[in-house]
């Protein structure tokens, strides 16, 4: 079957598992990170110290889906002070990285060999996306890091309702060591990655691995953590993962995919421009809810968390409900938080590399020459 652009919806019967119900404590944490959350009218512009503070946008109230929180709550291993931290720093990072101002055209040059490609889903609904290093066609600059960001949020904003992660798909077949990436470049997308996207990773699948990313693997083992080991795969079939309906044929699939630049370019932003303009438009019809529920927006088979059984919406201006009651909520909630945050002085998550160990992780990447397989890569939407 041919395919020029990414595919809009999963195969059939590709769809996520439900998500286990919190526990009594997981959800008070919840209700206490949210009403945090719904009380933040200002926040820096910049990670600068004494930076200017700026309200905060519509676009960034939105991010803050129920289920974003739960995920940061999860990456800080329900540590309330932690997760308040982190969310903030990653919003502060959005708006000084400047994570939606990011173009097509801009970003265009860097994926003009399809070295990034979004195309199909896997079993359980994640959209893939393709790392093809041997397509790379820029030198090492910050771009390149743009670029894979820029990719990243496009991937997850065409997942079907209720899928949170992407499956990620390596494969370094006709790929060379290639140019050294920068120790800084390294330090940069390693703290993206670890900091920004949690929770975000489903599932790596890795093929036609040299020598020298073997090798590499086998020295950074160690420090990565059993959860994220369970979701690499090495060398296996990728139809065991991948329905072949959704599979490039290079990769043992079905889909005759070859990349176009001049077609798969603009249809994957004019579906990535789509599926924000619904969402938008779900949010905004549902009273700008902060902490609203993703597989609402997404189009999925679920009220906004605004909306009561009786059928009522609740009253909710500028997100934050207006009944003493919440507002209530929202100052024992940062009290809590800071009764937290002072029993710890580390805020960063326990499975985070130390700076010692992120250098020799970086440096190991540098000698081993493995800068093409974390570049742009081909992907394309089912």
């Amino acid at each position: 079957m041919p395919a020029m652009g990414p595919f809009p919806h999963p195969a059939d019967g590709c769809k996520p598992a439900s998500p286990p119900a919190l526990t009594a404590d997981q959800q008070h944490k919840y209700d206490e990170l949210l009403a945090a959350a719904q009380s933040w009218e200002t926040l820096p512009k910049t990670s600068a110290k004494n930076a200017e503070q700026a309200a905060l946008s519509d676009d960034e109230r939105m991010w803050l889906t129920r289920e974003c929180l739960l995920r940061y709550l999860r990456a800080s291993k329900w540590n309330l002070a932690h997760a308040i931290k982190r969310v903030q720093d990653t919003l502060i990072w959005r708006r000084e990285y400047g994570t939606d101002t990011f173009t097509a055209d801009y970003i265009s040059e860097e994926n003009a060999t399809g070295k990034q490609v979004l195309l199909g889903f896997d079993n359980e609904g994640r959209p893939c996306l393709y790392l093809l290093p041997n397509k790379q066609n820029t030198k090492n600059s910050p771009k390149q890091v743009e670029h894979l960001v820029y990719m990243l949020e496009r991937t997850l904003e065409i997942a079907p309702p209720g899928q949170e992660s992407l499956a990620l798909l390596i494969d370094f077949r006709n790929s060379s060591a290639g140019s050294q990436p920068s120790i800084g470049t390294g330090r940069q997308v390693l703290h993206i990655l670890q900091n920004h996207y949690p929770e975000r990773l489903g599932r790596a699948l890795i093929t036609h691995l040299p020598w020298y990313v073997t090798t590499f693997l086998k020295l950074v083992s160690p420090f990565i953590d059993p959860v994220t080991k369970t979701k690499m795969r090495y060398n296996e079939p990728l139809t065991d993962h991948i329905p072949s309906s959704q599979l490039m044929k290079n990769a043992g699939g079905e889909v005759d995919f070859e990349y176009d630049h001049s077609v798969y370019w603009p249809a994957l932003a004019s579906l990535a421009a789509e599926r924000r303009k619904e969402r938008k438009e779900r949010w905004e019809a549902a009273g700008k809810v902060i902490g609203e529920s993703e597989i609402y927006l997404w189009g999925g088979e679920e009220k906004s968390v605004g909306v009561k059984e009786e059928g009522k919406t609740e009253a909710v201006e500028n997100g934050v409900a207006k009944d003493e009651e919440k507002t209530d909520k929202k100052e024992e909630a940062i009290e809590t938080a800071k009764k937290e945050e002072d029993k710890s002085s580390v805020l960063a998550d326990d499975d985070d590399l130390d700076e010692k160990k992120a250098a020799d992780l970086v440096n190991g990447v540098a000698k081993m020459n493995v800068q093409d397989a974390q570049e742009p890569v081909r992907v394309a939407a089912a």
